[in-house]
């Protein structure tokens, strides 16, 4: 699987505008393209100049299904919201494949790895 990480600086006037936006919209018609499992919606927590930051995390079905939606649906996706927003929230995203996912198994003590 990959982890489509979409991490988005937005002025402090539309941060609460673009998380809306964002709910009620963006990430509903990223789901509805089929190619992804679920989604996290974060507040990168730090110094941020002029403005929030947001990480979106979408976890896709598999490698192909995640350059499928690179290539067939994407594009108009992220012209959307380039359209919509501009540079009010300006948008970084990185490609994570994933090694591992779970949960620690019973006894794991972190403080001892």
């Amino acid at each position: 699987m990959v982890l489509y990480n979409v991490t988005v600086s937005v002025t402090q006037t539309s941060a609460n505008d673009w998380v809306k936006y964002m709910m009620e919209e963006h990430i509903p018609e990223v789901l509805a393209t089929g190619h992804f499992r679920d989604f996290r919606l974060c507040h990168v927590q730090g110094e941020a100049e002029g403005g929030v930051t947001f990480a979106v995390q979408y976890m896709a079905h598999s490698a192909e299904a995640f350059e499928t939606y690179q290539r067939d649906c994407a594009p108009a996706l992220q012209a959307d919201h380039q359209s919509r927003w501009g540079s009010h929230a300006v948008a970084f995203r990185t490609v994570l494949p994933l090694i591992a996912e779970g949960h620690p198994t019973a006894g794991f003590d972190p403080q001892k790895n």
